[in-house]
């Protein structure tokens, strides 16, 4: 993520997963959404996909289907089974009729055959997000954490007419985290949505800077709390979704 992210709302850059086993596809695509106006993430298979889903919310998905383990198409299976109706992009290089149809028939919205273009590959995201409602519309936009509040799209803490101003690091943390409330958020997606360096301690200062503002006694958070070996938990009251 660039520097200047920093300085505007993330939710207004649709968020993609790239899930491909191939890692040259996987590193070139995810360059290319990323200079293209999105905020690409990668997986190389379906596992690492749905470990990281658990900490993210993702607009759109782009699978390839041969993938080691589990395929795209049960991947893609999977998820409609447990009724998640995030939009799914196939990649193969499987690209007759029959195979398309299975990968459609399994819940895809879209299947582009290899090797691609990838102002194809943009142009074909585009169109899917046009036409299906994206998860951001469901995404939490205000919560109450102890006796502040927090909008999203403000940053800062709220407790009727006492403010407290939030850094744009603290803004996004708090962004991020609100969006799954008493769930674990891994330390390593934190600091890549905030880019900060996830090898060096800063996402440990910042988000003990941001409990200072946060917590009645920060030497014993009860909202933002630390779960050792895995990452950090908000403790938060769901106001409002949109």
């Amino acid at each position: 993520m660039k520097k200047e992210a920093l300085n505007q709302d993330f939710s207004e850059m649709p968020n993609v997963l790239v899930i491909d086993d191939d890692e040259r596809i996987r590193d070139l695509v995810s360059r290319y959404l990323n200079e293209h106006g999105y905020l690409a993430m990668k997986a190389e298979d379906a596992f690492e996909a749905q470990e990281i889903m658990k900490s993210f919310i993702f607009d759109i998905l782009v699978v390839d289907v041969m993938m080691p383990g589990q395929t795209g198409v049960e991947f893609t299976q999977g998820l409609r089974a447990k009724n998640n109706a995030v939009p799914v992009l196939l990649l193969t290089a499987m690209g007759q009729v029959e195979d398309r149809i299975t990968g459609l028939s399994a819940g895809a919205d879209d299947y582009l055959p290899k090797p691609f273009d990838p102002r194809e590959l943009v142009l074909r995201i585009d169109a899917i997000l046009k036409r299906v409602p994206t998860v951001k519309e469901e995404q939490v936009k205000r919560v109450k954490i102890g006796r502040w509040e927090f909008d999203i799209d403000h940053p800062e803490l709220v407790d009727g007419d006492k403010q407290v101003s939030l850094t744009n690091v603290e803004a996004n943390l708090l962004q991020i985290l609100s969006q799954t409330p008493d769930e674990v958020v891994a330390r390593e997606g934190l600091s890549e949505k905030c880019d900060l360096d996830p090898n060096k301690r800063t996402i440990d200062v910042q988000v003990t800077r941001l409990r200072r503002k946060l917590e009645e006694n920060s030497n014993h958070p009860r909202y933002l709390q630390t779960v050792r070996g895995q990452g950090y938990l908000l403790r938060a009251e769901i106001l409002e979704r949109g």
